[in-house]
């Protein structure tokens, strides 16, 4: 059985136990978050696609912890102007773990 959901405006296929890092969430560490934007589920009947969402399906998630990713660096510059500017910047993100999947 898996879902097709979306948070944070993207789309993501979980099944039950899958690990994933999502954009931030404002819960705490250790609370249980419901995601009822479901889009599809696929179980032993068949494929069920919402349009656009399922009403009464929820994917429910226990959040595992808050983190930011690794360090990017933008850097511009123009050739010949001598401009130049360095920035870096670190996604914050939280990693949830998929408990339950209602249809």
């Amino acid at each position: 059985m898996y879902a097709i959901f979306e948070t944070g405006g993207k789309q993501y296929k979980v099944q039950e136990g899958d690990v994933l890092l999502i954009e931030r969430l404002t819960a705490a560490e250790g609370e249980t978050v419901t995601f009822d934007r479901v889009l599809a589920v696929s179980n032993d009947s068949g494929l069920t696609i919402g349009a656009p969402l399922l009403a009464g399906a929820t994917v429910s998630a226990k959040v595992a912890k808050h983190d930011k990713a690794k360090k990017i660096v933008v850097f511009k510059y123009k050739a010949k102007k001598n401009y130049r500017r360095k920035q870096g910047h670190r996604q914050p993100f939280t990693q949830i773990v998929i408990d339950k999947i209602q249809a």
